[in-house]
């Protein structure tokens, strides 16, 4: 599991970034605006506005000036309310976006696809009187689900569009839509800054919404703490960190002065239970849990993050094929918890990227495969 940098584009047109605290003023006044993502994993910009406030003009926007697929972001009690499975019950997308089967109102709709019609099936699906009966698929409106926890779970344009329309005291949804270049491109954040000035927008940050959630919201605590001895490495620093989201505990192992100047050497684990305890799933990897925890002990100082997810199925990993921990981000609020701030990963495989680690205080300044110190 790797985390990554704050990215130079980002960087440079830092001036034409509105707060969090703006972005969340014209949700709650039913302005849209635009939120990009990071460099190095899509860096796309999406146009986004609280779905209690997606009238047919907000939807005719998007599809005239976005281009891109207009979908609409619903927390998961809401998609399961509506009875609306997955699109795919093993996601294998880049980043995992969540989507469903598409949707249409049942009533008062003609073709569906028209600006009315889709705001129409937006304002039944967020309705809370309203039921599965009330929805009919397939569709022209795609939903997404959202991870519980939003961006500090996952940090993408589904999530962040709920946290906000939630943060502004609105129905916790939105519609959303990725923005293109008349030539078919991705609009990254130069053309994204000329598009916000063209049509007065405003744009906004994953990682900013990171920072402002972090400042208000934990989803990670301290359980307990003990000293222990492993068979590998010796004595650890034991703490076992509760997901406040899920319910899930996670366990930190650490030696050393983690206080003390430079990198950290550390290894974040998602536990596969099949591969880490029966041996099923890539060769070779069975132990590197192991090695890691020797590759600390022989640092001298580091730490151990052993993430659970309670809610991976068996036949998951059974197939070889292990799902990515669905709280990615929880790592990195318990190494911020840590005080640490430069890090070293262990790893032996090639880093995933995750948006917004510089919303945490952590920076990455090196990577090392584990059979070379262990």
């Amino acid at each position: 599991m790797g985390f990554e940098t704050p990215g130079k584009v980002e960087e440079n047109w830092q001036d034409a970034i509105s707060s969090v605290e703006e972005i969340i003023e014209d949700a709650r006044n039913g302005r849209m605006f635009i939120l990009v993502d990071h460099e190095d994993r899509e860096n796309e910009g999406d146009l986004v506005i609280p779905a209690q406030m997606a009238t047919p003009d907000a939807i005719n926007f998007m599809a005239k000036h976005g281009r891109g697929l207009i979908c609409l972001t619903l927390p998961k009690d809401r998609i399961e309310a509506l009875g609306l499975p997955l699109m795919a019950s093993s996601n294998s997308s880049r980043h995992e976006t969540a989507f469903t089967v598409s949707i249409e109102a049942r009533d008062g709709v003609t073709t569906g696809i028209s600006a009315h019609d889709r705001a129409r099936t937006v304002a039944v699906a967020i309705d809370s009187s309203k039921t599965a009966e009330d929805i009919a698929t397939p569709g022209h409106v795609f939903p997404l689900q959202a991870r519980d926890g939003g961006v500090l779970v996952r940090a993408g344009h589904t999530e962040a569009a709920v946290d906000l329309s939630r943060l502004a005291g609105l129905n916790p949804s939105g519609v959303i839509c990725e923005i293109m270049n008349e030539d078919g491109t991705m609009s990254r954040l130069p053309e994204l800054v000329g598009f916000a000035q063209k049509h007065g927008l405003k744009i906004g940050t994953i990682s900013d919404l990171i920072a402002y959630r972090r400042r208000h919201d934990n989803l990670v605590r301290v359980q307990s703490e003990t000293q222990v001895v492993s068979e590998f490495g010796g004595d650890w620093l034991m703490r076992v960190y509760v997901d406040e989201t899920h319910g899930d505990e996670h366990i930190v192992l650490s030696k050393g002065d983690l206080s003390a100047p430079g990198p950290v050497l550390v290894r974040m684990h998602a536990l596969d239970t099949m591969l880490d305890l029966i041996g099923i799933g890539v060769v070779g990897r069975a132990g590197e849990f192991a090695d890691a925890m020797r590759a600390v002990a022989k640092e001298g100082r580091g730490v151990v993050v052993l993430l659970r997810d309670t809610g991976q199925k068996m036949a998951d990993t059974a197939a070889g094929s292990p799902s990515k921990l669905r709280q990615y981000g929880l790592g990195a609020q318990i190494l911020s918890s840590l005080g640490l701030s430069q890090l070293e990963l262990l790893s032996n495989s090639p880093i995933p990227k995750v948006v917004g680690l510089e919303a945490y205080g952590l920076e990455i300044v090196a990577t090392r495969k584990i059979p070379e110190v262990s």
